[in-house]
């Protein structure tokens, strides 16, 4: 072909130098419109292949491959294969392009397969996190690591191929760089060993909810990478941590409420002290009509006479012997109206108990565990409870503690 060429341009008259340049730019276009064909051709016939393998496999790997254009990427190769067998030929009219197109070309096949390489591994990454035992955990953050290894080797074979000089030379130039080298990728290598310690220790998974108020973060864990974990708040904004802050700082992972059986609900009522006081019988008639506590101030009336009347006691002064109180009867009725609440999960602790008094009055603290976990549905189940222990607090007699302002004369 070559030798047809230049006899076809001398024959036209053009001189041998000429002829030689013409030879080379017509044998350059012919190889170009061949490999443009076999890229053509490769692409559609590694598409079908993929294709065709993909609808008979019922793994979802082959899928991630399409989806990252492996077939694209795998067919740039014969191309530049066939540029890399011919370019000695085509330039061997001028031997100084000959190494200098080589070595183009061998730094093209070289980014190529970089490129490759890194839709392997998202294909791998897309692939993992569709795997029940990968979901949670921070595939990004190791694909990261092995990209960056593969992108410093691929740029010293790169710089290697294009000045001819062997790579030894510039690890050795990197290791007299070293210094700068770990302050320029600092966050990167401390990502890497914080994303490592957090796996290890099952510090956090994609999809916790977790609370670091040094951020402001309070939602789900939607990625784990290499330098960042993004959390999604609850208002639908996303915060950026670093990896290595999950380490170094601390925050609050309610994984363990999720995954256990309910929501703790952990909140008093302040009552006022002076409206504690013994039951006399009036009262305790009228709070023998709820209930809920009906038969057990029946049962702990009974109890306490007998007592009162062995002991001898003179009841005509109610604080002698023994008596119920308003306060101890509402916690009563409290315990009862949770234990027959329908949203409250009675395998774990359910208890209503008096707190040390304070400067703004006793209180009475439900310490309960909501079934339903929901944010929004835990927060209506809470309501309501206070909503019917605020509204039943009367009939005891008792008044909650609230500031008041004293009117200006």
């Amino acid at each position: 072909m070559k030798q047809f060429l230049l006899d076809f341009y001398k024959k036209m008259g053009i001189d041998d130098q000429m002829s030689q340049s013409l030879e080379s730019i017509t044998y350059l276009l012919i190889v170009s419109l061949v490999a443009l064909l076999l890229w053509w051709f490769s692409k559609r016939f590694l598409g079908m292949i993929f294709l065709k393998i993909s609808r008979s496999t019922k793994s979802k790997l082959d899928d991630y491959f399409i989806h990252n254009k492996i077939p694209e990427t795998l067919s740039y190769f014969p191309s530049l294969f066939l540029f890399d067998s011919f370019i000695p030929t085509i330039l061997s009219p001028f031997p100084g392009l000959v190494k200098m197109g080589g070595a183009v070309l061998s730094a093209s096949i070289t980014i190529v397969s970089i490129v490759l390489v890194r839709r392997l591994l998202n294909s791998l990454k897309d692939y993992l996190k569709t795997l029940k035992n990968f979901k949670d955990k921070p595939v990004d953050s190791y694909i990261q690591v092995v990209m960056i290894f593969v992108w410093f080797v691929g740029i010293m074979i790169i710089f290697s191929i294009l000045t001819g000089k062997d790579i030894g030379t510039f690890l050795a130039t990197l290791g007299a760089l070293s210094a700068v080298i770990l302050l320029i990728f600092k966050d990167t290598i401390l990502g890497f060993v914080a994303s490592m310690q957090v796996t290890i220790n099952d510090t956090v998974r994609i999809g916790d909810w977790i609370s670091m108020s040094s951020f402001n973060a309070d939602g789900d864990v939607i990625e784990i990478n290499l330098s960042t974990v993004k959390v999604q708040n609850f208002d639908n904004t996303i915060t950026t941590i670093p990896t290595y802050k999950m380490v170094s700082d601390s925050f609050v992972n309610w994984r363990g409420m999720s995954e256990s059986g309910g929501r703790r609900i952990k909140r008093a009522i302040l009552v006022r002290v002076s409206s504690i006081a013994f039951v006399d019988e009036n009262h305790l008639e009228e709070l023998e009509k709820i209930e809920r506590i009906a038969t057990f101030i029946k049962q702990r009336k009974e109890e306490i006479k007998a007592e009162n009347r062995a002991n001898g006691s003179d009841k005509s002064l109610l604080i002698n012997g023994r008596n119920m109180t308003n306060i101890g009867l509402f916690r009563r009725y409290a315990l009862a109206y949770l234990q027959n609440h329908p949203e409250i999960n009675k395998d774990l602790t359910l208890m209503v108990r008096q707190l040390a008094p304070t400067s703004d009055g006793v209180p009475i603290e439900v310490y309960v565990f909501s079934k339903d976990k929901i944010w929004a549905n835990y927060e209506q189940i809470m309501s309501d409870i206070f909503d019917h222990l605020l509204a039943a607090i009367p009939f005891f007699k008792l008044e909650c503690f609230e500031y008041t302002t004293t009117p200006k004369l």
